[in-house]
């Protein structure tokens, strides 16, 4: 049975074709999820892309929140199914309450465009099934806002309990203990702002998002 993957647009999202393509490519059924939609309607896993949902007025991702498609995408995750947010996908998370801490600006107060060799810390999330710990993968950054903050207790919280996914080599943005990646404590809601969909062909600079995306695949397959 083919994973029908779910593409949640908001006004201002930008990256929802390039993660609709990953998917289709790597197996899998992608279809765009508009931010009024009431009902997921079948969906296997979701994905939040980047962008700029609702032109990140107030703050990315805080307007997010009062979308209709909000209530569906929470109780999904109460439902143990899988969603990722990737880079303001992973801000609307944050906003939302499903994962904790914010995405503030940069350090530097610099936009960020490159790739970043970020490394796995856990094999216990959507994204990184099968990943050994360690595995160190080049993948594209793309945000203003990417500096990842909380308070000293939940940061401990989360090293404690395993749910930093992804952690910079080198940290371009001033993150909290080089955080690119968290999970639920459940692990099936993941937030990171690296661009797996932006890493699928080695002649486009790297295919290391291929194993990040065919983990979400795996785990929201029969």
């Amino acid at each position: 049975m083919t994973v029908r993957v779910g593409v949640v647009q908001f006004p201002g999202s930008n990256c929802e074709l390039d993660v609709l393509e990953a998917v289709r490519m790597l197996g899998g059924s992608a279809e765009v999820v508009w931010h009024k939609d009431t009902a997921l309607r079948g969906i296997d896993a979701l994905i939040i892309p980047g962008g700029f949902a609702h032109g990140d007025y107030l703050r990315p991702g805080a307007l997010a929140q009062f979308s209709p498609i909000m209530e569906s995408v929470a109780q999904f995750a109460a439902e143990g199914g899988p969603i990722v947010g990737i880079c303001n996908g992973f801000q609307v998370l944050t906003e939302v309450g499903l994962l904790p801490g914010a995405l503030c600006q940069n350090e530097g107060l610099k936009f960020l465009c490159r790739t970043e060799w970020v490394r796995v810390e856990t094999s216990s999330s959507a994204i990184t099934q099968n990943i050994e710990p360690g595995t160190e993968l080049a993948i594209p950054i793309n945000h203003f806002s990417g500096n990842y903050v909380a308070s000293p207790d939940t940061l401990a919280e989360l090293a404690d309990e395993g749910r930093i996914v992804l952690r910079y080599v080198d940290n371009p943005n001033g993150s909290a203990d080089d955080i690119a990646a968290i999970c639920s404590q459940e692990g099936n809601v993941v937030g990171l702002m690296p661009h797996p969909e932006r890493a699928i062909d080695v002649l486009l600079g790297s295919a290391d998002g291929i194993p990040l995306l065919s983990s979400l695949l795996q785990v929201a397959g029969p």
